[in-house]
């Protein structure tokens, strides 16, 4: 057998990375907005995704600009998981923009502008315009090249529908276009007038029996009707950001690859604002508003509030959805403590949705999806001892036991993961209490480890290697001294 024989060719399309939310395909509502138990990947919760559920269609409907949710709950209760169902409902037309709260502290530009950036990125524009194309099957078509392998190449093609048919000149660029396309006698083409683009819609269906066997990927579809020459309405989808990069850089739309977009001016942004507005008053473009998510929302300070603030009663604001799980905690940037970290007039300007700690039977469903997703046959039995770990110590803890629990049960050579791999893995890998209470054991054998002296006082510890021992220097004040 040859070398290339033996290489594995894989399709890129089928390669998919399993990520923390990759299982979450919705919010798992009904057509009342009801929440089901257990759908599209989402378990529990029906209150919080009922909300999110009414948020999504508020954003559907694009009337309402500069809302702003905030998802509040204790740490594992689903709360990226809910943004992550809002944005698979949405759909890839609108547009939803994820960031973390502390991605807005960089160097290369202001918290201000970072944020005005992530807005702007949240608001799409749907630019209609009407373009020429020729649309028709390809009878024959002809493409001398020159003899000496250089030159310019010189081509004709007959192009029919139902009523008519018609031969074109192909110019180079044309040409270019058919080759790539691998365009032949009996394929139904649409040519681009004003780009020369040209694109293959399939086979016509005359030309069904030309072979005797076609591949998977062949279409066929009808002959074209009416004229060769249509006029087609385009919609190009673009975001306001997008626009904003174009205008602002010499360089243009090259900075939308590179990424490096700096700074943009304000007074660019006002004349991109007008120029939408126009387009919209003419019925050229629409304004569609979509969503901003800002995760860890009580990283921001309170500049970036205070920007929010502001920002929000724009008429071009994305709805904007911030998650947290923080209690009552101090303001970043102040002295003063509010509830989630997020000063008392922003969070007059929210809507806030609770999410609650999920049920034993739900940790149980959401464990269930997870082995589903990463492709992990589990016994029953192995199931309820993941649950118990699950409730005891944290669901994220139990959800990255189940890879490796799989990966210790192939190399056992079996296909089930059974209770001995889940207590394997789990004395091999600690959880955050345990891994806790060895630090408070052997803490004195640590560098650099703080103790509570007054601890130290009452239990009497202070005789490990590198500890302190307190010292009474005759000044009634006890001071610690290195041994």
């Amino acid at each position: 057998m040859g070398e290339a024989e033996k290489i594995e060719v894989r399709d890129i399309t089928r390669i998919e990375r399993i990520g923390a939310h990759s299982h979450i395909r919705g919010l798992g509502l009904d057509d009342v907005l009801e929440a089901r138990a257990v759908s599209q990947g989402m378990v529990g919760q029906k209150d919080a995704r009922r909300a999110a559920g009414v948020v999504v269609q508020m954003v559907r409907e694009g009337k309402i600009a500069g809302r702003c949710i905030l998802l509040a709950g204790e740490p594992s209760t689903g709360k990226t998981a809910i943004a992550v169902g809002m944005a698979q409902a949405l759909g890839t037309e609108t547009p939803f923009t994820s960031m973390s709260g502390s991605e807005i502290y960089s160097l290369e530009m202001s918290k201000t502008e970072a944020l005005s950036q992530a807005l702007r990125k949240s608001i799409g524009v749907r630019i209609k315009e009407e373009t020429e194309i020729i649309e028709g099957e390809v009878v024959e078509i002809q493409i001398e090249r020159p003899a000496t392998g250089t030159g310019q190449k010189v081509g004709k093609v007959t192009l029919k529908t139902t009523e008519m048919e018609t031969n074109y000149d192909l110019g180079n660029k044309i040409i270019e276009c058919f080759m790539k396309e691998k365009i032949q006698a009996g394929d139904v083409i649409t040519i681009d007038k004003a780009s020369g683009k040209v694109n293959k819609l399939g086979r016509s269906f005359t030309r069904a029996r030309d072979y005797d066997a076609t591949g998977a990927q062949t279409r066929f579809v009808q002959c074209p009707e009416g004229e060769l020459q249509k006029r087609k309405e385009v919609v190009h989808t673009v975001t306001l950001h997008e626009i904003d990069v174009i205008n602002s850089r010499t360089h243009g739309f090259l900075a939308l690859f590179s990424g490096d977009t700096g700074e943009i001016k304000q007074e660019v942004r006002d004349q991109i604002n007008n120029k939408v507005l126009e387009w919209r008053e003419e019925g050229k473009a629409e304004i569609n508003p979509g969503v901003l998510f800002i995760d860890e929302v009580h990283m921001l300070d309170i500049e970036c509030f205070s920007y929010l603030n502001r920002a929000l009663e724009s008429d071009m604001a994305p709805v904007v959805v911030m998650a947290t799980n923080r209690g009552i905690t101090r303001i970043r940037g102040t002295n003063y403590r509010s509830p989630h970290g997020i000063p008392i007039d922003l969070l007059d300007r929210m809507i806030i949705i609770r999410t609650v700690p999920y049920t034993e039977k739900e940790v149980k469903e959401i464990l269930k999806i997870r082995c589903e997703e990463e492709d992990c046959i589990m016994h029953p039995d192995a199931l309820t001892i993941l649950t118990r770990i699950a409730t005891d110590t944290s669901l994220r803890y139990a959800i990255q036991l189940i890879t490796t629990a799989n990966l210790v049960c192939r190399r056992r050579k079996a296909t089930e993961v059974n209770t001995e791999d889940v207590k394997k893995v789990y004395s091999l890998f600690l959880d955050e209490n345990r891994s806790s209470k060895i630090l408070k054991e052997y803490q004195d054998d640590y560098m650099f480890s703080e103790i509570n002296e007054l601890e130290e006082e009452t239990t009497g510890t202070g005789s490990g290697g590198g500890a302190k021992r307190r010292v009474d220097t005759g000044d009634g004040d006890a001071q610690p001294m290195e041994h």
